[in-house]
């Protein structure tokens, strides 16, 4: 019976083909759109060796209220230069951790160190007054907005990378 439906060996053969071709394409067209998606890793740079020298510690915290009523919280610590140069930038990371310990903010900021010879303590830029070797400093870190998931706790501070002279 020759109905409408059955085929013939070459028309089988003339459909399959472009269908075949069709899905080869789709296929080599995915893997160029997943090679050019693909995170490209960045070289990752090195550490410097000074950064060991020059230690965070004594941290304490605290929040204020400007005159203007604005709030802010900030980190106020020792930075130590165990080394033998002078420092004169350091950023420093910051995290933040949420209740589940996952990171609720991360910032890197400049080392601020507390002067304290005017009538109030101001913080100033390391480079106005460089860490020399030996010497120890108190700093300030102050960020005006923190995330609301922050659980309260000490954040981690640890130096990233340092300026010397």
């Amino acid at each position: 019976m020759g109905g409408f439906l059955e085929q013939s060996p070459e028309q089988r053969e003339s459909i399959s083909r472009p269908v075949l071709l069709g899905v080869g394409l789709v296929v080599v067209i995915l893997a160029v759109v997943v090679f050019l998606l693909r995170p490209i890793s960045k070289p990752a740079t090195p550490r410097d060796p000074y950064i060991a020298n020059v230690k965070i510690s004594d941290v304490k915290m605290g929040e204020a209220t400007n005159f203007v009523g604005a709030h802010f919280t900030y980190i106020n610590g020792t930075v130590t230069n165990s080394g033998d140069k002078t420092v004169t930038n350091a950023l420093l990371h910051v995290v933040f951790r949420d209740s589940m310990g996952q990171v609720a903010q991360a910032e890197d900021v400049p080392l601020y160190i507390l002067e304290t010879s005017g009538p109030y303590p101001d913080a100033v830029p390391l480079g106005k007054s460089p860490l020399a070797p030996g010497q120890s400093k108190q700093f300030r870190l102050t960020f005006e907005h923190v995330s609301d998931q922050w659980n309260q706790a000490y954040p981690e501070v640890k130096v990233t990378s340092v300026s010397l002279k």
